[in-house]
């Protein structure tokens, strides 16, 4: 009789269905600082670039999977929620299909390519971060969740797994993805900067705004006045430079991803991920530039930003 009792008891001591969910939240969340500063585990194994894509490429569809089944039992409302046990086993798949993902992304070495590892570590802590968002969600008492449709809202994890197939094969790619992204942002603060000094005016058209309204608000404290809105003939001698200085950057991001493109070489990894730390430092010190050019400038910031840009 006692042995009979035995299995009853262990499932009445079993942690309610909700509560299971938000100690898996918790769990996930502790899982991202390890993988942002995770180093690759070392092995005696030589490394196979098709087996780790496929291997990574499966455990993402596992855990996009898994998301999806998780979801469709914890949302049917107004079904009661699964059972203890069966929240159990849901709980379990979910952990091991996040662990699998991770165990692979750990299996990464450093010798392919410093780059490449960032975009692979960014797409996991995605996939986590993006679990963990969802978990969090379907932990929520059913009364206060958010409707079923608007469930959408939290398919972060979805989107990080389907981005997995895109990741870039090998450093070389992942030089060239990331060259590709700076060089789109300082093109866009170029466009804006040479918008508003064509127009002469460095917020696009807010100002008519503020004119219409300036009567009635002339004598509030903070409003901005004119010399906080427009640009002086000094600071217009000023930016002309400035000016050229974000133009040159740009051609020169141009030239280093075509000269990656065409002359790179795959097994030049360490070369590629010294060219894209260098350039990496382009965009901010061009994003600093522009933005210290708006009025009211500060000369000496703006030729600080400058030197910045031109020496790094």
């Amino acid at each position: 009789m006692a042995s009979a009792g035995a299995p009853a008891a262990a499932v009445s001591t079993l942690t309610p269905p909700l509560e299971q969910l938000r100690l898996l939240a918790g769990e996930l969340r502790l899982l991202l600082p390890g993988v942002r500063v995770g180093e690759a585990r070392e092995t005696t194994k030589e490394f196979n670039r098709k087996t780790f894509w496929r291997s990574l490429n499966e455990a993402a569809v596992k855990v996009s999977r898994e998301a999806t089944t998780l979801t469709e039992v914890f949302s049917r409302l107004p079904l009661p929620l699964p059972s203890s046990q069966e929240t159990q086993r849901f709980c379990e798949q979910v952990r091991a299909a996040i662990k699998a993902v991770i165990a692979i992304y750990y299996s990464l070495p450093k010798d392919q390519g410093i780059t490449l590892r960032k975009l692979v570590r960014s797409a996991t802590v995605d996939i986590v971060d993006g679990m963990a968002q969802l978990v969090e969600v379907l932990c929520i008492t059913p009364a206060q969740r958010p409707e079923n449709n608007d469930l959408i809202s939290y398919n972060s994890v979805w989107v990080a797994c389907r981005q997995v197939p895109r990741i870039p094969r090998d450093n070389k790619a992942a030089a060239l993805l990331m060259l590709t992204k700076s060089m789109d942002l300082v093109k866009d603060a170029h466009e804006e900067m040479e918008q508003a000094v064509e127009e002469c005016d460095p917020y696009h058209g807010l100002l008519n705004d503020i004119e219409d309204n300036s009567d009635n608000h002339s004598d509030v404290l903070g409003y901005p006045n004119n010399q906080d809105l427009y640009w002086s003939e000094e600071d217009q001698a000023l930016i002309i430079p400035c000016l050229a200085l974000v133009r040159t950057s740009k051609a020169c991001l141009k030239e280093i991803q075509i000269s990656v493109a065409q002359n790179g070489k795959k097994d030049q990894v360490a070369q590629l991920d010294d060219i894209v730390d260098i350039s990496d430092e382009i965009s901010p010190s061009v994003d600093d530039l522009v933005l210290s050019i708006y009025p009211p400038m500060c000369h000496l910031t703006v030729r600080i930003n400058g030197m910045q840009t031109l020496f790094g």
